[in-house]
């Protein structure tokens, strides 16, 4: 009722403006002037005949009036642009969209200029055009009412309405540039017309300029900041990755509208991509309270709790959403995920196997054969973890086999795989043949060169990269080249390839990396201070970053300085990652140097279980060991400690580090021999 009401008072004020503006042409011959009591009149008639078809299933008496009343009114107000749609509007209302058609094109037979027919004939078929959202479209219809849309704005300039009609169904039709021209123009005439400013933003949007969108929707925004305009703000917001933006907007949003869950969840989402995991758990459980039987609610909250390391509600709230939903697969995969931080990861290859085979079919269509390539790969780096390099390698190959394009991918995956496993030879075998079959490929060239310096061939490794810099120079073929550096020793070919991906480093996390990789390249120099120095930089602008945390308290600790220290900030990593081994493995080293050898060997034993190969755990706990006056069992973790750096590549191999296990262990041994031949005399 309210927009019926609205069309009639324009028409009021239509009038009242025609009249001015015709009072103003003297000495100008006049058309006729309309009849508005007339054309009121006939209007309100119809619309109360409408409304009466509408309450009684659409009686023909009731179509009928409304129809005569509307056309009445047309003929006493020509320029009423809107009685035309109140026309239409009856007739698709009563089914007699043919009867609508004939009458207009019997109206343009008898007038070729009868606007008011095109307006009918635009309406009639716009609205037949089909439902975009479900890809039903009919393209006859389509270019129908393009036709008389383009007729009426030639027709009538002036005709905003039909601007953006316009631009409406050229956006349907994928012509961009003429959809941009409608509502251009539609903008020209009104320069606050949200209906144009909402579909240059959604066109925008379309052709992937995010940022010119993000401003028609700003423009909107400014004039109407109502809930459904902010939440598309935030929407362009999060297509162009700026989700702190759109949590911004997404936060006035919902003061707007407090109760409003949709806002409530986009802007959980928002947090939960940005790692505010605080403040999106309250708000997924809010949700969750509110709407006690979605599922997906419970599942964020299992989530954020399993990010957060507190296990046991992650397991809470996942046996909750599994009850709800049994066979939602991101529920199934969510265990998976959760068993893989509980450390049960031959559980949680046996239950992606159990939701492989599950989901087995002999054809897949493109999203499911997309899904399926995740799981496998995910199948695959958990047969890594768990040390099991032919079972992953069968994984991938799966995935290979399952999509062709995600060759080179898998390839990858299982030169990785080989080479983490310390199988050098496979992993040589392989990644030659990748490197033939995918010559061009950026990651196996990268790959491959990163294995190359594994295997001590440094300087062949450094000019491979060097090639990929000639067709790329990007952020991350500098960090390629830079990582390659690393592994040969070249820290003067590092430094200046880091230099060069800061310079095209944009965001914060991007610049975090730089400052991350350059603090390890002065410790490996042994130039601590300068270390120090990039790992608080970095601190300083994430105090949140784990790595950077452990890094700095174990180089602190290693160097037997500022324990106190070394330990608060082995500790803060641990909170942020509680199941890292190598974190274990520096709280555990922290503890030796501070004399707590029951710590130290509690949380050494644990890294143990986490990063079994590492020769520097098994030299820590033999040092545990050895203080404790356990001299088998120190010997015994040492003898591994060397065995595990025989088995290391080249690149990792630390002559000084070898020799000072060799050392500690003949030392050991000798200290062993006195004793028991000192246990063996008579007394």
């Amino acid at each position: 009722m309210m927009r019926k009401a609205r069309k009639a008072s324009r028409l009021i004020c239509t009038g009242l403006f025609a009249t001015v503006a015709l009072g103003a042409q003297t000495g100008q011959s006049k058309p006729p002037e309309p009849n508005r009591a007339a054309a009121y009149y006939n209007f309100a008639m119809g619309h109360l005949y409408a409304e009466l078809a509408s309450m009684y299933g659409n009686r023909s008496e009731y179509v009928d009036k409304a129809i005569e009343h509307y056309k009445a009114a047309m003929q006493a107000d020509p320029g009423a642009a809107f009685l035309a749609e109140e026309l239409t509007d009856i007739y698709i209302q009563a089914g007699r969209l043919r009867d609508a058609v004939l009458e207009a094109e019997e109206m343009l037979r008898r007038d070729p200029d009868n606007i008011e027919a095109h307006r009918i004939l635009g309406r009639i078929y716009a609205r037949m055009i089909g439902d975009a959202s479900q890809g039903r479209i009919d393209e006859g219809m389509l270019r129908r009412a393009i036709e008389q849309f383009g007729k009426i704005t030639q027709k009538d300039p002036s005709d905003v309405d039909a601007w953006v009609t316009l631009g409406r169904l050229q956006r349907l039709a994928q012509n961009s540039v003429e959809a941009e021209k409608a509502y251009k123009r539609a903008l020209e005439l009104d320069a606050d017309n949200e209906y144009a400013l909402q579909g240059l933003a959604l066109l925008y949007q379309d052709l992937g300029d995010t940022k010119t969108a993000v401003q028609m929707w700003q423009r909107l925004a400014a004039q109407n900041p109502s809930p459904r305009v902010l939440q598309a703000l935030a929407s362009t917001y999060e297509q162009a990755r700026d989700y702190k933006s759109a949590i911004e907007v997404l936060r006035k949003a919902l003061e707007l509208a407090p109760k409003d869950l949709e806002i409530k969840r986009e802007l959980a989402e928002n947090l939960l991509n940005t790692e505010q995991l605080g403040e999106a758990l309250k708000l997924y459980q809010e949700l969750a309270r509110a709407n006690p039987r979605e599922p997906q609610y419970l599942l964020r909250v299992s989530q954020i709790y399993r990010q957060q390391r507190e296990l046991a509600k992650a397991r809470e709230a996942h046996e909750r959403a599994k009850d709800l939903d049994p066979r939602n697969l991101e529920i199934q995969y969510n265990e998976v995920s959760l068993l893989e931080a509980e450390g049960k990861l031959s559980e949680a290859i046996a239950r992606l196997k159990q939701i492989l085979e599950a989901t087995a079919k002999a054809a897949y269509g493109p999203p499911e054969r997309a899904n399926r390539a995740i799981l496998l790969e995910r199948l695959g780096l958990l047969y890594r973890a768990n040390e099991q390099p032919e079972q992953a390698a069968e994984a991938f190959r799966e995935m290979a086999a399952l999509d062709a394009e995600l060759g080179a991918r898998a390839a990858a995956q299982i030169i990785e795989t080989y080479r983490a496993c310390k199988l050098f030879a496979r992993a040589e075998q392989e990644a030659e043949a990748a490197y033939r079959q995918y010559p061009n490929d950026r990651m196996i060239r990268v790959i491959r060169a990163s294995l190359l310096a594994d295997l001590g061939r440094g300087e062949e490794a450094v000019a491979e990269v060097k090639k990929l810099l000639e067709a790329h120079r990007d952020r991350e073929a500098y960090l390629a080249l830079a990582q390659i550096c690393e592994k040969a020793k070249d820290f003067e070919g590092m430094a200046g390839a880091l230099e060069q991906a800061e310079r095209l480093s944009e965001s914060d996390e991007d610049k975090e990396s730089i400052l991350f990789m350059r603090g390890a390249m002065y410790e490996r120099m042994k130039k601590y201070e300068q270390a120090e120095a990039e790992f608080r930089k970095l601190l300083a602008k994430n105090p949140r970053n784990a790595s950077a945390l452990n890094y700095l308290g174990y180089m602190l600790a290693d160097r037997d300085v500022r324990l106190e220290e070394a330990l608060e900030l082995v500790q803060r990593a641990l909170e942020l990652d509680p199941y890292n081994g190598a974190y274990l493995d520096s709280l555990g080293w922290v503890y030796y140097r501070m004399g707590k050898l029951e710590e130290a060997e509690r949380y050494l034993r644990q890294a143990l279980e986490r990063v079994p190969r590492d020769p520097t755990v098994n030299d820590h706990l033999g040092d545990v060991y050895f203080r404790q006056g356990k001299l088998k069992e120190a010997i015994a973790q040492w003898q591994i400690s060397l065995k595990e750096w025989e088995a290391s590549s080249k690149a990792e191999l630390d002559p000084d580090e070898v020799a000072k296990v060799q050392k500690k262990l003949e030392g050991a041994k000798l200290r062993l021999a006195r004793e028991g031949a000192k246990a063996s005399k008579p007394r």
